[in-house]
């Protein structure tokens, strides 16, 4: 059985204990590696003077992990610069927050030349590799041209943005290019597949047939996977001693109050400051309800070096003081808002104590947290999701109180609906979702792009010698 290699910019080693710390996507990959045996390889997030390829190996419960270090100018330009001030405002359609710097796409270039160099030595003839997320673009052709035959495949986290917005970046055309090197591409969803698809038969003349598209002799096929939670272990969460305590204290803390809850890193994509100003417009337009509901915001910070995420804390922390300076009374606060992040058993208690989940980013590749607070519910009185329709999780959550984002009166709308909906609905529409949650979780997601990539799911499998462009 040919060995899995998995390739991300950051690399989740097992943890001792199953304190609900790791995600479900760290959990499935290194199920993956157990599997199929094999290296997960990439940054250690730890930095040095100079770059000398120097692999660090470790291995535990069964995983072993290749790591290696970087220079303080590779983070800056590759992982400060291009990943999240160019492609990731971008490819999240903000245009207005992208910085096309030729440094950054040095860098960026640079890092993924280094992956390249210190991968390649490891990997053997019948070894599968797996590339994961906007960090790695072109690393698959990287490693073709260092001789790499073997079958490649490459799975986007995030958004892909429609070609009219994919042309302001400078090297649009020389990125797409290079996707070219791998067999296999995941998004997930057909919208993101979609815009792919139609930039590289549109702008690079690539031609379709099928789910594949061939340019310059080489053949990639698209597949659409939307990547699910580790649902038995979150529930099995939901329902353990931490989870019940945190209920606990939340039901305690709301003194018969309805809360509505929303989890997001600090990033401008969520739609937090949007968020809010759709929940001072209830307020604002149901005095009625005031003193019966509060909101509890968690927004642990990231990427703390990137002025753009400097700003938007700055102004979410003046919009919540704003709020409750407005609407605030003696017994009663609006808003708690939380910059801190939380362990996962703890947060499936929180989800369950509250009777909405505000999920409501302005565009989200997927978003794991709406997934997480439907299966944190009590079945026989679950809670309501609003959602927004520019998640990816929309496709599939189609009974959630889908709404558009930008709309401070939808969001309004949909608190209101979800307060006064009753239980009969309520339990309906948590069915459907908990059905799909259930049966498309983060291990069928796993096995499907593995067995595409792999050819044993049935569909005509890729050529080994499909490297003609780097031969």
């Amino acid at each position: 059985m040919s060995r899995l290699i998995i390739i991300s910019n950051r690399v989740s080693a097992p943890k001792e204990s199953h304190s609900g710390a790791q995600g479900g996507l760290a959990v499935a990959l290194q199920a993956a590696i157990r599997e199929f045996g094999g290296i997960w390889f990439g940054w250690s997030g730890e930095t040095v003077d100079h770059f000398t390829g120097h692999i660090h190996f470790q291995r535990a419960q069964g995983v072993t992990t290749a790591t290696l270090d970087l220079e303080e100018q590779d983070i800056e330009e590759y992982y400060n610069g291009y990943a999240n001030r160019t492609l990731w405002p971008l490819f999240h359609y903000r245009i207005d927050l992208a910085e096309y710097e030729r440094g950054f796409a040095g860098g960026y270039k640079r890092v993924n030349e280094r992956f390249a160099d210190t991968l390649r030595p490891l990997v053997e003839k019948d070894d599968v590799l797996w590339v994961q997320d906007y960090h790695m673009f072109p690393l698959g052709q990287e490693l073709r041209d260092r001789g790499c035959k073997n079958r490649i495949g490459f799975f986007l986290h995030i958004p892909w943005p429609p070609s009219r917005l994919l042309a302001t970046l400078p090297e649009a055309e020389a990125l797409v290019e290079t996707m070219f090197a791998y067999d296999l591409v995941g998004f997930h969803t057909k919208e993101w597949l979609d815009s792919f698809r139609h930039y590289a038969t549109h702008e690079l003349g690539a031609e379709e047939e099928g789910d594949a598209l061939t340019f310059k002799g080489r053949t990639l096929r698209l597949i659409v996977a939307p990547i699910g939670i580790d649902t038995k272990e979150f529930v099995e969460g939901a329902n353990g001693p931490k989870a019940r305590l945190a209920l606990r204290n939340m039901r305690d803390s709301a003194v018969g109050r309805d809360m509505i809850v929303g989890v997001d890193r600090l990033d401008y994509s969520k739609g937090l400051e949007e968020r809010f100003h759709g929940y001072e417009r209830f307020l604002s337009e149901h005095p009625e309800e005031r003193k019966e509901v509060f909101m509890l915001q968690i927004a642990p910070p990231s990427r703390g070096a990137v002025e753009s995420y400097q700003k938007i804390r700055t102004k979410l922390e003046g919009l919540s003081g704003q709020i409750n300076g407005a609407y605030a009374d003696v017994d009663w606060v609006p808003i708690r808002y939380v910059n801190r992040g939380y362990p996962r058993d703890v947060l499936a208690g929180i989800y369950r104590a509250a009777r909405i989940g505000l999920v409501t980013p302005l565009r989200d590749g997927m978003n794991l947290v709406a997934k997480e607070y439907v299966a944190a519910q009590d079945p026989e009185d679950p809670g309501v999701l609003i959602l927004s329709r520019f998640a990816g999780a929309a496709a599939q959550l189609k009974e959630a109180v889908l709404v558009n984002p930008f709309s401070a009166d939808e969001v309004s709308d949909a608190i209101m609906q979800a307060l006064r909906m009753d239980l009969g609905e309520r339990k309906r529409r948590w069915r459907a979702m908990m059905d799909n949650i259930e049966q498309e979780d983060v291990v069928w997601w796993r096995k499907l792009f593995t067995d595409a990539l792999m050819g044993t799911d049935g569909s005509t499998p890729i050529p080994a010698d499909n490297d003609i462009a780097a031969a």
